[in-house]
This record gives structure tokens, sequence and C-alpha cells, in this order.
């Protein structure tokens, strides 16, 4: 009886295909634009990571330590080489003041601390908690840290840190002070500049109410040109405003003597706050979790990604699961490529987002 149906059947199976239906094609990856090579000079110290060896041959010689906190491909480290580095003062002072010591955010070179621990680099890195790179630790004859720099600072300002530390100032005067000799004038003019997403009079930086936003405090001064590039050229992206449209956002003189209530509850005037949380530059920007809680902070020459990277890390509160801003911003560039969209770490807001390839870095004057 099953031969009468064998061509309805035939029929039927006709209309299916044979093989497996093919995938779909994947999506192409976006492009990633901005990462530098970065050759360090030859006369940085061919340490072997055991830094209370590093510390004392240094004070042998009159000079301290800087280790200088790094990543393949950070185009922050290959501007502190090419823009910082090849100044003739800047290279004179740290060849003569300073022995520099790399470490590898990410390497696995065997390191023994202070408290004579060994570690990886990136287990060390981790826990002395850089964020940034390049960041650079100044320490004294004793191993205690001096001074901190995270992220990438101009010249100027890296001149500055090399003269406190290297002019052992330390116990003169506050870092704050001494760069606020160099760089603010004495009759500073003018207006900061405004944005309409901070608020008016704000005084009570406390979180409070049902369902507190985060705080975003961006310490800033008059006369300042770098104040005038995170405005124009970093805050203008539409992407960055929208997420700082999630915070309460407020502007302050770091110099003022206007007296606030910060997130903790203390009553002071900004420029004590200013001293108590060890802000030195500006602008400087500390963002706070909707407890008051610091999360991070920057007082360096970040672009678009970083500045957007950084509000977000907070807003959507990956700090809480993910403690290295690093590898939240490296998730982050996987995704956006995975989607198809290209990223560009190195660009202002007034710049487009495909760029050519960055050329390998060249070779330090001193090299």
């Amino acid at each position: 009886m099953l031969t009468r149906y064998l061509p309805f059947l035939f029929a039927l199976l006709s209309g299916f295909p044979l093989h497996a239906a093919e995938p779909a094609p994947a999506a192409k990856m976006g492009a990633y634009y901005g990462a530098k090579t970065t050759e360090y000079p030859a006369w940085f110290k061919d340490s072997f990571l055991h830094l209370r060896e590093d510390i004392d041959e240094a004070r042998k010689h009159g000079k301290r330590v800087i280790l200088m906190f790094t990543q393949d491909g950070c185009p922050y480290c290959s501007a502190l080489v090419e823009r910082n580095l090849s100044q003739r003062e800047i290279e004179s002072t740290m060849r003569e003041k300073f022995d520099v010591v790399v470490i590898n955010i990410w390497g696995d070179k065997e390191l023994v601390g202070l408290d004579g621990k060994t570690l990886t680099e990136k287990d060390y890195s981790a826990a002395q908690k850089i964020q940034f790179t390049p960041s650079l630790v100044f320490f004294d004859e004793s191993g205690k840290t001096l001074l901190r720099l995270n992220g990438y600072v101009p010249p100027a300002r890296l001149q500055a840190a090399l003269d406190w530390v290297g002019g052992r100032h330390e116990n003169k005067l506050a870092f704050r002070d001494f760069v606020a000799a160099r760089e603010v004038p004495k009759q500073a003019s003018g207006e900061m500049i405004k944005q309409d997403f901070f608020l008016q009079n704000a005084t009570d930086l406390r979180r409070r109410g049902t369902q507190p936003k985060p705080l975003a405090v961006f310490f800033e001064q008059k006369d300042c040109p770098d104040c005038e590039v995170l405005h124009r050229r970093v805050l203008a992206d539409t992407e960055t405003r929208a997420v700082i449209a999630k915070f309460d956002s407020v502007q302050l003189d770091m110099w003022s003597r206007a007296v606030i209530t910060t997130p903790e509850g203390k009553r002071m005037p900004v420029r004590d706050w200013v001293r108590q949380l060890g802000v030195n530059f500006a602008p400087g920007i500390v963002l706070f979790d909707a407890a008051g809680k610091e999360v991070i902070r920057w007082e360096s020459s970040f672009r678009v990604f970083h500045t957007l990277g950084m509000f977000d890390y907070v807003e959507s509160k990956a700090y809480r699961t993910e403690p290295s801003f690093q590898r939240f911003l490296a998730a982050k560039t996987e995704h956006i490529r995975e989607a198809g969209l290209d990223v560009n770490i190195w660009r202002y807001a007034d710049e487009p987002v495909a760029a050519q390839p960055i050329k390998p870095a060249s070779k330090s004057p001193a090299q």
C-alpha cells in the first residue's frame, strides 16, 4: 500500500532543501584606530624589578626612582616619550635625578615589591590600583610614595613633578602649591567655561533622596588652556554629553574660598577640599557613585574615548564587578567593534572616527 503514496511523498520532500541552510555571514569587525607602538629610551633602567634594590641603588647615586606603568599600544605612553621626553630640560632632569623603571600592567615578569612579596607585573599593577597608562609613581629614599601622576600630563606639568620630587621639596611646599606658583596667574581673570549640564549654585554635594544620581565634580580654574580643550574638544561630543546628563555635575573653582558641603557631609572651603582630595591640576574631574563614594578621578589630557568610558564606567555600575578600568575599556572596545562600529581611542570630538593608521613612534633624540 505504501507504493501508492510514494509519488506524493517524493513531491512533498522535493520542496525542502537537501542540505543545511548556510549560516548568515558574520558581521564585519569594526576598525580600531589610535593604538601606537612606543619605544622607550635606552637610558631607562634595565631593572630586575626588585624595588627595594632599585631604590637603594638610586639613593647611592643621589637619585630617586620613578615607576612608569605602561601597556602595549598606548598612545598616551607614546605621547609621553615623543612630546615630553624629547624636550631637552625634561630629559636632562630625568636622567640626572631619577632612575626610571617601566612596568607593563599586563606583563608576566616577576616583581619583588617593597614588602618583599613576589608578584607578576600585572598583579602588582592591580594591587597598586593603576587605572591609567602611563601612570608615574615617584618614591623617596625610604620607599615612600611622594607623588603619583595618573595618566598622561603635558610637558610643563611633568617638568614640575620632576623639579618638585628631584629638588626634594616635599617637606617645604605641597606639590599643588608648587604647581600653582608656576601655572596660576596672580590676577586670574575671565570666567570659567559653562555647560548646560552643570548644576547652578550647588553648595551641598551630599547624595540624598530616594534615587540619587552619581556625582561628577569638575575642578577648574580661570585662565586655563587645558580646561578650554576639555570643554571645546571633548565635552562637545554628543554621546559623552548624553552619559554626563545622568550625573549631577558641578563645576568648582579649585582656588575658591566658598564653603561647600562635601559628599561626606563635611563643610569646608573648596580649596581645602581640593587639598584634602589631592587634586593637583585643572581640570580635574572626580566621579562619585550615588552613595557619595569616590570611584575614579583623572587630571590628565584625555580625549573622547577615555572620558566617555570613565563616565560610563560609573553610570553603568561596572566598577562594582570590574575593579580594573582598563579591562572595562577593553571589553567595551570589543563590544563596539563586534557590532561593526569603528573605535578611535585618540580622537577629539571635532575629528572623525575613521582615521589613518598611526605610524610607529619615532625614537627619542636621547637614544
